[in-house]
């Protein structure tokens, strides 16, 4: 089992939901302290919108927690260049580039640097590898090849089908057995198929389908689901240790992983599945093809990345999260109020005594650790991680807003607590070393200010002063004298 890697305070070990098996399991990985995990990305042809910030700050919690809590994470996330048909059957990249007269090559590199564009802005941990179907080919081909000669696929005009009455457990991920199945689900049906479920592991490519391969049977290009299962063998093996994705692509695409990977290989696949509920408007899932999306970049544009965060926090990871406006209100004004009192803590430190005055806090920063870790390993339940520190919260402001002397030691012991759990592991507080040049210079330009109306104050100019502190206040800056000096915090 996953526990005490590292010396966090943990008393319990990490379970997971898996949804292979419904219910929660212990996380046994196959190689203690290392933990392999692949998750599906992006088809690259659009602007990523908050739905997809959904999944990959999830996923982006999830290995922050595993490597804080020791594990040597080797994390996988794909890149979608080819295959991902649409129910017409064209590809969704082909589609883009007709639409805006472009190359498709053009297409995946314009919107898979805007992905990565988004991602950093939203303070997520690049994977360590982001692998392309288009560049996998080859490896694709092989598997092919080998379910082939197994007797899993077959060939049928230049496509290639998975006989999916070959896989008994097919199905096994989201419950759905063969029978009950609708037909040509993800994809017209041909009269080629054996059977109307049977999937496309290669597509002969038409004369006017420009993204194509040479193959043992002809010109074509690889479908969607093969992607994920060649790209995860190569950089993890044939079975690792966790799968991640959104809910929405349980069936058909993960089940056909499942399946042509186990049959392929003879060896099991992921042995947790991890996936992610969706985020609605209305009620309705967020997607591009119901034109209720809201791109990253422009939700950027109105609440700080960690505001977005807290958002996506707010529920658990498997849950869905609806957007409204008073759900991001609401998340701006719990992220300020952890913030702030880490805020505070940092300005105290600058002037505070040395020794350990206010050091009553520091069972009550244990006991906040040990409620987050637990809460942590309650499978990621981030609602009840974000609770623990906002009551643990309550406290912190209690003290340093007493007017009471709280040594140097203390205030530092504050700062981690939030640093390491609310930043580290949630990426929601900032590290003050590592701090953006526009936040270093808002700090420094507020500081000024305040002794420039500790200046007027002493010189009794308190127009000056008032005007300060009121032109700061119309600007969301909030200044609060205290015995010990003044601080601000943001409205």
């Amino acid at each position: 089992m996953i526990n005490n890697y590292k010396e966090t305070g943990r008393v319990m070990p990490l379970k997971i939901y898996n949804v292979l098996g419904r219910e929660k399991q212990d996380f046994v990985p196959l190689e203690p302290g290392r933990v392999g995990m692949y998750v599906c990305g992006p088809t690259v042809q659009d602007y990523a919108h908050l739905g997809h910030a959904k999944t990959y700050l999830s996923f982006d919690m999830i290995v922050r927690y595993l490597r804080f809590t020791g594990c040597d994470v080797l994390y996988v996330q794909n890149l979608t260049d080819v295959g991902h048909l649409l129910d017409s059957g064209e590809d969704r990249i082909l589609k883009k580039a007709a639409q805006v007269q472009a190359k498709p090559m053009q297409i995946v590199e314009y919107y898979t640097r805007s992905y990565f564009e988004d991602m950093d802005a939203l303070g997520v941990v690049r994977p360590d590898i982001s692998p392309r179907a288009s560049g996998h080919v080859p490896e694709q081909i092989k598997m092919i090849e080998t379910l082939i000669a197994k007797g899993h696929a077959y060939e049928a005009n230049g496509s290639v089908y998975f006989d999916v009455t070959t896989a008994p457990d097919y199905g096994k991920l989201s419950n759905r057995r063969i029978e009950t199945q609708a037909a040509g689900s993800r994809e017209a049906v041909r009269d080629e198929k054996r059977h109307p479920e049977d999937f496309a592991l290669w597509k002969k490519a038409e004369p006017e389908h420009i993204l194509r391969w040479e193959s043992p049977w002809g010109e074509g290009f690889p479908g969607w689901h093969i992607e994920c299962s060649a790209m995860a063998k190569k950089y993890l093996g044939p079975t690792f240790d966790i799968h991640g994705g959104g809910v929405d692509n349980i069936f058909p695409h993960n089940e056909s992983e499942i399946a042509q990977s186990e049959c392929a290989n003879d060896a099991d696949f992921a042995r947790y599945w991890i996936l992610v509920g969706s985020l609605t408007v209305d009620g309705i899932k967020m997607s591009k093809s119901l034109g209720n999306f809201i791109t990253i970049k422009d939700a950027l544009k109105q609440h700080r990345p960690e505001v977005i965060r807290m958002f996506v926090y707010s529920a658990h990871y498997s849950s869905p999260v609806d957007y409204t406006g008073e759900s991001l209100t609401a998340a701006a004004n719990g992220w300020e109020r952890l913030y702030g009192a880490v805020r505070l803590a940092r300005q105290m430190k600058n002037d505070a005594p040395e020794g350990d005055a206010g050091n009553a806090i520091l069972p009550r920063l244990d006991e906040a650790r040990r409620d987050f870790l637990a809460a942590m390993d309650d499978d990621f339940n981030s609602p009840k991680a974000i609770a623990a520190l906002q009551e643990l919260t309550r406290d912190v402001n209690t003290l340093l807003n007493s007017g009471a002397a709280v040594g140097r030691g203390v205030l530092e012991a504050i700062e981690t607590i939030y640093r390491e759990l609310g930043g580290d592991v949630l990426g929601l507080i900032p590290a003050a070393d590592t701090a953006g040049g526009d936040s270093r210079r808002e700090a420094g330009l507020i500081g000024l200010l305040i002794n420039l109306r500790a200046e007027a104050r002493k010189n009794r100019d308190f127009a000056t002063s008032d005007r300060i502190r009121d032109e700061l206040k119309a600007l969301g800056v909030i200044l609060e004298d205290r015995p010990d000096g003044t601080v601000w915090r943001t409205n």
